[in-house]
């Protein structure tokens, strides 16, 4: 058995789950997201929380078990707590604003870049840190993840004075450059 297809998704109060076929659909506070589940899984509902079966051991259900739980765990914690990804933008000049619900970007370019939000994301950039900080917030984990990956390619850190825009988290390892030598 997978280690993770087989934890139960327990449900949170103000969480609904509808299933309906291979269809799973979550509601809660913040929203609501559906999901197409793979034939060869199973999702039923036993004492208030969500058990995800297989049918039998090859490799591939085998796989999907344990995807499918944590999809469905994410959808579970999406609808109720919600997502969140934080960017730091380094650089002289470099700054983050709002204008409406779209993101306004200087980024050393010779244009502001505009980046709108997708359904269900929005942008927070805290008025103290003087556009140096960016929060994506959003309902489905994957969609808040790609918005931050497609603004952190706009301009990747380098490694040379660190400017550009990172994951909070994230460690850039400098070089030394031609001084150096």
């Amino acid at each position: 058995m997978s280690r993770i297809g087989k934890q139960p998704v327990s449900l949170p109060a103000k969480v609904e789950v509808k299933l309906n076929g291979q269809s799973v659909t979550v509601k809660g506070p913040k929203g609501q997201l559906t999901i197409n589940v793979h034939p060869a899984i199973g999702v039923e509902m036993e004492d208030g929380m969500v058990v995800v079966k297989r049918q039998n051991d090859q490799r591939e259900e085998r796989a999907l078990h344990g995807l499918t739980r944590s999809l469905i765990a994410n959808m579970v914690t999406g609808v109720s707590e919600g997502f969140r990804k934080s960017l730091r933008i380094e650089g002289t000049g470099y700054q983050a604003q709002l204008q409406g619900k779209s993101l306004l970007l200087k980024l050393g370019f010779s244009h502001d870049v505009t980046v709108d939000p997708p359904a269900d994301v929005s942008f927070d950039v805290p008025k103290d840190d003087r556009g140096r900080l960016l929060h994506i917030d959003g309902i489905d984990k994957q969609v808040v993840g790609q918005v931050a990956a497609n603004i952190r390619k706009l301009r990747p850190p380098e490694p040379y004075k660190g400017k550009g825009v990172r994951y909070i988290d994230e460690h850039i390892r400098r070089k030394a450059g031609k001084a150096a030598k």
